[in-house]
């Protein structure tokens, strides 16, 4: 077994034993000898090891004492509730908040954690711009003419083989190009979908998925979602006769980080499949998890052709190409017919660049950094949550992506709460922004993509401070 295998394996069986808690918080580890006698390796591959660990922030070393599971990884902190299944017509949009934190994103004074894109530091923009020149001089007419309404052949099929990550049996023929996951879900929607019809989605979800669906003139269904497990399958089947289309995000779901177990996706699949229900899967965060391997999509245990798959790069490398994707099943030809009618074409340029740079095995080395990069940032904000916060506060515990939702007790308001943050130079996103009802109102949304330093950190605090300071003050009254 060639040695970079051998240590990663070695971390993943650690890195297994602190998740269900066989080593415990603040225990400390075997020695690196002890390790090394146990499986037969080298001191440096158990080093090694031992350093993937730490770079996830799931160990800490002490001087002249050894190794110890860190800290940081539990939390005293509870999970956020669940919301009841609504079927009545009454809502609430979002939009006026929606339009207030928008209008704030300008101000480069304001930190950020309302954002949904990880910070420019933790992207390989230098590589990615030499892929650029690279493109350009390669392509017959430097990237100005028509492609196919398929897409650029090179993306289709560096993201066909990406897709065995998962598991996936893909082809560069089952694959549409698209601008962005968000554009995926369009085509998608318009595709398996006509006005008036209803769909079902997750509830919190991102609020560009929620406007794009109402501007569609589709109904909507909120389904209760866990912050670890996902969709409630048992409100899934309570509306199966009503919906004509189910839009999920399997994997870290946007904003709870929840993500399906592999029997509920194999059961979601056997149940839409059993009433002829199209699954559009945005996996946008599929390739952000932290555990030790990539979660399969529903995707991967489709047999009909009924599931949608949705991807992009535009969380991962880079937000602005706007490159993503979508094996639609056996919608593939009405979907491309719609691209067709809306699009005529992807722009070529930038899709070639992304291929390109899946090709070489740069993604791969890439997605490894920012991963760890955004477990340790998550481990620093959850620590800094625990430690300034109230102590009523609820927070996710996100197994990917770079998204923390928080439950505030419930007195707090979020939407007046963002006021009183902007006025010292720090922007979220208030939880009614995530549904069509009246509801997550003492909730929010905090990005932990963002570089830790300093006037994060304080940021962060003083966020915390602002809560006490208004809990207080109603209390007061």
């Amino acid at each position: 077994m060639a040695r970079e295998i051998l240590y990663l394996k070695i971390a993943r069986i650690l890195e297994e034993q602190i998740h269900i808690g066989s080593l415990k918080t603040g225990e400390k580890l075997p020695s690196i000898r002890t390790v090394q006698k146990i499986y037969g390796i080298s001191i440096n591959t158990v080093k090694q090891a031992f350093l993937e660990l730490e770079s996830k922030s799931l160990i800490e070393s002490k001087p002249k004492s050894g190794y110890y599971v860190s800290n940081f990884f539990d939390t005293r902190l509870a999970l956020p509730s669940i919301s009841k299944l609504h079927l009545s017509d009454k809502e609430k949009t979002p939009e006026d908040l929606i339009s207030k934190v928008f209008n704030t994103l300008t101000d480069k004074n304001i930190t950020q954690f309302s954002l949904g894109v990880t910070d420019k530091s933790m992207l390989p923009i230098a590589k990615l711009n030499k892929g650029i020149n690279k493109v350009l001089r390669q392509l017959d007419d430097s990237g100005t003419g028509y492609e196919p309404a398929q897409g650029n052949l090179n993306l289709r099929r560096n993201v066909a083989k990406w897709s065995f990550t998962w598991g996936g049996n893909l082809t560069e023929k089952d694959i549409v190009t698209t601008s962005g996951a968000l554009n995926a879900l369009f085509y998608a929607l318009i595709t398996v979908t006509k006005p008036g019809d209803t769909v079902a989605i997750e509830t919190p979800l991102y609020f560009g998925i929620l406007q794009m669906i109402k501007s569609l003139g589709l109904h909507i269904i909120e389904l209760p979602t866990h912050p670890v497990t996902g969709v409630s399958l048992e409100d899934l089947k309570k509306v199966l006769p009503q919906i004509s289309a189910c839009c999920f995000v399997t994997n870290f779901n946007n904003p709870l980080g929840s993500c399906m177990p592999e029997e509920n996706k194999k059961e979601v699949v056997r149940l839409l499949t059993q009433h002829n229900i199209p699954l559009i899967e945005d996996d946008l965060y599929g390739d952000l998890f932290f555990g030790a391997s990539r979660p399969k999509p529903c995707k991967a245990f489709d047999k009909e052709g009924i599931v949608m798959w949705c991807g992009s790069v535009s969380k991962t490398l880079a937000p602005g190409y706007r490159v993503g994707w979508v094996a639609p099943g056996k919608f593939k030809n009405k979907l491309i017919r719609k691209k067709l009618l809306h699009t005529i074409s992807s722009p070529p340029l930038y899709q070639e660049v992304i291929a390109d740079f899946m090709e070489h095995g740069r993604y791969e080395h890439h997605l490894r950094g920012l991963r760890n990069t955004l477990y340790s940032n998550y481990l620093q904000f959850q620590r800094t949550i625990e430690e300034h916060f109230p102590e009523n506060t609820k927070i996710s515990k996100p197994q990917g992506g770079f998204v923390l939702w928080l439950e505030l007790d419930p007195k707090i308001d979020t939407a007046l709460l963002f006021d009183i943050a902007i006025q010292q130079k720090i922007g979220f996103a208030p939880g009614r922004m995530f549904t069509q009802h009246d509801q997550y109102n003492n909730c929010m949304r905090l990005n932990f993509g963002l570089k830790w330093d300093d006037k994060v950190e304080n940021s962060l605090k003083k966020l915390g401070l602002l809560i006490k300071q208004q809990l207080y003050e109603i209390i007061s009254n």
